[in-house]
């Protein structure tokens, strides 16, 4: 087989992998869609690459206000690489203890809300301690990994506690040790990750899960639309609505913030 044909049938795999999860990720829409009815909001992160399921899951076509996603640019801006904000910068930075709790110190949360903490590792030590942190306040934590890849790892935590030591229900991405997927004759390492993969479709189940319980409440969620599926003065409609909708939910976080 081409390496394409590998690729997609791996990927396959990965969509088997989802759908063997079925009944954890009603659970999660559970939990989320009670968050929004309840005027709050889910808290999304990763850093690194898994900043990448946080946008996937708001805001985008197809998605809908009641998620925050957490991104915190010091440890997800890849594009220069080297240098000034580079990788290596963002990689030392997410295994800074007390980091967690800076950013989390911005946000007034309570056991209404719930979280999505992305790690396909799971060891790395800021997503970890969000994810403590989190539970400590109150909040139901739901952790995105590949558990394949996280349950051989060692954690970066001094303790060995890893994403999943934190989490309230666990989802698994699929993806292989190493997350890379395909092997070239000739290369000694393994190319083409499968954690986006099968993130993509854990959140996308997710955010249809969560779109169909606020509809059946009663609260049909504001969802970003393309003009071309729904008319122009429609989608502006949405987008402004959404936005709005936005505004006035993450509004309520920061009001009571230090007090």
């Amino acid at each position: 087989m081409t390496p394409t044909q590998q690729f997609l049938n791996k990927s396959r795999g990965l969509i088997d992998a989802v759908e063997a999860q079925q009944s954890q990720i009603e659970q999660v829409a559970d939990l989320f869609s009670q968050t929004i009815l309840n005027g709050r909001m889910v808290q999304l992160f990763g850093s690194g690459h898994s900043r990448m399921m946080t946008e996937e899951m708001w805001p985008r076509y197809g998605s809908f206000p009641g998620f925050n996603p957490i991104v915190e640019l010091s440890l997800s801006f890849h594009n220069l690489v080297v240098g000034a904000n580079g990788q290596r910068q963002a990689m030392f930075l997410e295994n800074v203890p007390g980091l967690a709790d800076r950013i989390l110190r911005n946000f007034d949360l309570n056991e209404q809300d719930s979280a999505l903490v992305i790690s396909s590792s799971g060891c790395n030590v800021v997503p970890i301690e969000m994810a403590e942190i989190f539970q400590k306040r109150g909040v139901k934590v739901v952790a995105l990994i590949s558990k394949l890849h996280s349950e051989p790892s060692t954690s970066k935590r001094e303790d060995g506690k890893k994403l999943q030591d934190f989490a309230d229900i666990v989802l698994d991405t699929g993806a292989p040790l190493g997350d890379a997927m395909i092997r070239i004759d000739g290369l000694d390492e393994p190319v083409a990750p499968g954690s986006t993969v099968g993130g993509c479709l854990i959140v996308n189940s997710i955010k249809a899960e969560v779109a169909q319980r606020l509809t059946a409440a009663g609260q049909p969620p504001k969802v970003l639309s393309a003009g071309v599926v729904v008319g122009a003065e429609r989608a502006v409609e949405l987008f402004e609505g959404a936005y709005d909708e936005h505004a006035h939910r993450i509004s309520r976080y920061y009001e009571n913030v230090g007090q």
